[in-house]
């Protein structure tokens, strides 16, 4: 049997410092500010037109702010959707930072400018998101009510969706995309809890025929309220927990978000949800085991890189 010496003792403790310290380096540095996936789905939701294929790269939670998310990281990220051959591009919102660990500011002017190069067939197609009400470009800047992301997308020829739905046709064959206003969009200071610029009903209405419905909407908590008839909601928010660690991230969800499952294609009572984990991160400039993601969706295919 061999004894435990002091050497032994010192070299365990130096080799747990330097895995901890390498870990630190990845969870700060390297998975959120150079790794980049694509995640592919292949998908026929329900009440969706036979024979109606359509690919949809999501770009969701991109906090744009210096270093990890500056212009020319994000224009990298539209290059790589370019790539991607998608039909349609969405964006599910927060695009402004979402912590202070930053360097500087990245304006909507410069991260519009850096996506403007996007140019899918059939549009590029935006939401808001809870950052984009709460505060400027980074927390500590005022508010204006996202009217500098609103001139942004304008200006970069992307169509905001705020509470509106818009007629589509691929192939002759038609369908909607619906934009829900930011449920978080307003924080209320008489009560610990925020009042919604979202309305689900009114909406819908607006997508007046029998046509496929996919619902666009940054937080994915209106799931339970979203209706049969529409084939698929599109959301991020969550950041797919940002840190992805067995039980604890679980565990964390819940308590932040009401939900364990917070990432990825969820059915619950036949109706189906598709969460991107986003870009950018939120609280602290750190993804673990979550790393950054652009999400192409065949919607109309089993499967996912068709």
């Amino acid at each position: 049997m061999t004894l435990l010496t002091r050497r032994h003792i010192l070299q365990g403790a130096g080799a747990m410092t330097l895995a901890g310290a390498s870990l630190g380096t990845y969870a700060c540095v390297i998975e959120p500010g150079f790794r980049l996936d694509v995640t592919n789905y292949g998908l026929t939701p329900p009440h969706w037109t036979p024979g109606l294929n359509l690919k949809a790269a999501l770009i969701a939670d991109i906090h744009a702010c210096e270093p990890q998310m500056s212009a020319a990281r994000i224009r990298h990220i539209a290059e790589v959707t370019n790539l991607l051959n998608p039909d349609i591009v969405f964006l599910l919102g927060d695009f402004n930072a979402a912590h202070r660990f930053v360097t500087g500011p990245v304006y909507p002017e410069q991260w519009a400018e850096a996506l403007s190069i996007l140019r899918p067939p059939l549009g590029v197609f935006a939401i808001l998101g809870n950052h984009d009400w709460w505060h400027g470009a980074l927390p500590h800047m005022r508010s204006d009510d996202a009217a500098a992301i609103r001139s942004a997308l304008h200006q970069a020829n992307f169509k905001l969706l705020d509470n509106e739905a818009v007629g589509l046709m691929k192939n002759g064959q038609p369908f909607w995309v619906a934009g829900l206003g930011d449920q978080l969009a307003h924080p209320n200071a008489h009560w610990r809890g925020f009042q919604g610029d979202d309305d689900l009903e009114g909406t819908l209405a607006k997508a007046a025929d029998g046509a496929p419905v996919l619902l666009l909407a940054h937080e994915p908590f209106v799931f339970p309220r979203v209706p049969a008839r529409v084939s698929l909601t599109l959301c991020g928010h969550t950041h797919g927990g940002q840190v992805n660690l067995p039980i604890i991230t679980e565990q964390f969800t819940e308590a932040q978000f009401g939900m364990k499952n917070v990432y990825g294609h969820i059915v619950e009572g036949g109706r189906h949800m598709i969460i991107s984990a986003g870009l950018g991160t939120s609280i602290a400039p750190i993804r673990l085991f979550r790393p950054p993601e652009i999400v192409l969706v065949n919607i109309g295919s089993e499967s996912a890189l068709a």
